[in-house]
């Protein structure tokens, strides 16, 4: 049997828009438009359930990373006290000390307010930057918490976690941008 030929086989949409046909009586399902940053976040906080054994901290955390991403994609999206909740959800399923997602993530949630009424236009460069930051200081903070509570801190040891949690931010915000487009797309008829 011959291989088929590039002609043949189905397109596959680049773009999310593509899936659903453009109509004028359409709009966004505010079910999604409001719960996928929430769905997503709490997803990614699920990481800690991947296959990955370490004996050091390796794996980024993602749910804060989305956090973030989302933060600093739709300022307005995320209101200031989901810090709270997201935090709360994230130590659960962590295996840091509850209450120090909570403290760190309203903690993020108020600094990147104070960023957004200082720095009204930014670049992504400049938000790199500010990730960066926040990144490093919740693991250093994430870090000496655990070390409280476990009775021996290691800061040296959160190096291979931290170089990759900062590598891997533009992906997570790429992927961010990404669910932003689908949360829009025109599913409800109006």
């Amino acid at each position: 049997m011959p291989l088929p030929r590039l002609p043949d086989l189905p397109r596959i949409p680049a773009r999310p828009e593509d899936i659903v046909p453009q109509r004028i009586n359409r709009a966004p399902s505010p079910l999604l438009a409001e719960g996928l940053p929430w769905v997503s976040v709490m997803l990614a906080s699920l990481a800690a359930f991947s296959p990955v054994i370490a004996s050091a901290p390796v794996v980024p955390p993602l749910a804060f990373m989305v956090f973030l991403g989302w933060r600093m994609l739709r300022p307005s999206l995320l209101p200031i006290w989901a810090g709270l909740p997201l935090g709360a959800f994230d130590d659960l399923y962590s295996g840091q000390p509850f209450g120090s997602g909570i403290v760190l993530w309203t903690a993020a949630m108020l600094a990147m307010d104070t960023i957004d009424n200082r720095m009204l236009w930014r670049s992504f460069t400049q938000d790199w930057a500010v990730a960066c930051l926040l990144l490093t200081a919740y693991l250093l903070l994430a870090a000496a918490i655990a070390g409280l509570a476990a009775g021996y801190p290691l800061p040296l040891v959160i190096g291979p976690q931290l170089l990759v949690s900062l590598a891997l931010y533009p992906v997570v915000t790429r992927l961010v941008a990404l669910l932003d487009r689908i949360r829009l797309l025109p599913l409800r008829k109006v």
